[in-house]
């Protein structure tokens, strides 16, 4: 090798290293973020998961008041329900005055839970919101969503909640629409009373196998 030409080898060389630690620095670094997020991924799916098996409805409650921020919070989480043709036919009436909680504790005879509560929010349908004809009763099944991404937020912010039906039951929904005022096009679904828990009840195992059929149903 010529003398004169050795340091220029030696830079070509030292180059060719760099780039190589610095491919193989920049694989490992990938491959650590690859891990790091699929390893996120997993916690998250396990955080919904976990948070959907344990919750249960909570019928006793401490005397402190939820916070207006945790309250906008479960009704963002109802609204973003999945609904039949995007009608969103629901209205939410968020109760937090005494008097009034008391009302509907006596407007339905198995909501007496709520005269120990802070909050309760009334899930009603909205006649002038449904789908029209044969589709109408979809409201149903909308309004019924977004009660339980309530719960389920609810939850997950560390409250207690419970579902308490009102519809089909006429006198139910009579009586709650008197207790609150209801305009006629408001039908109430449910009330879900809500409050920090003063119990702690293990949730139920609900999985049963037989609860289950693939592609078709046989007996």
């Amino acid at each position: 090798m010529n003398l004169k030409n050795k340091p220029v080898v030696l830079n070509i060389v030292l180059a060719i290293v760099v780039v190589v630690l610095g491919v193989r620095l920049a694989s490992g670094e990938a491959s650590t973020a690859k891990s790091a997020d699929a390893e996120q991924s997993v916690n998250a799916e396990q955080a919904v998961l976990d948070n959907i098996a344990t919750r249960t409805s909570i019928r006793d409650y401490e005397a402190r008041p939820v916070e207006k921020e945790k309250i906008e919070k479960m009704l963002r989480a109802a609204m973003a329900a999945p609904t039949a043709m995007n009608k969103q036919p629901w209205h939410f009436v968020v109760i937090d005055q005494r008097d009034l909680l008391d009302a509907l504790a006596d407007a339905n005879p198995y909501a007496k839970m709520i005269k120990k509560a802070p909050l309760a929010i009334v899930v009603c349908g909205d006649t002038e919101k449904m789908i029209e004809g044969g589709g109408r009763d979809f409201w149903i099944q909308d309004a019924s969503a977004a009660t339980e991404n309530m719960l389920l937020a609810a939850h997950a912010m560390g409250l207690g909640a419970v579902w308490t039906g009102a519809y089909p039951s006429e006198e139910r929904c009579q009586a709650i629409g008197k207790a609150l005022s209801l305009s006629s096009n408001l039908i109430p679904l449910n009330m879900v009373v809500i409050g920090y828990p003063a119990e702690h009840p293990q949730p139920k195992a609900k999985f049963k196998e037989e609860n289950i059929s693939y592609n078709v149903h046989k007996k």
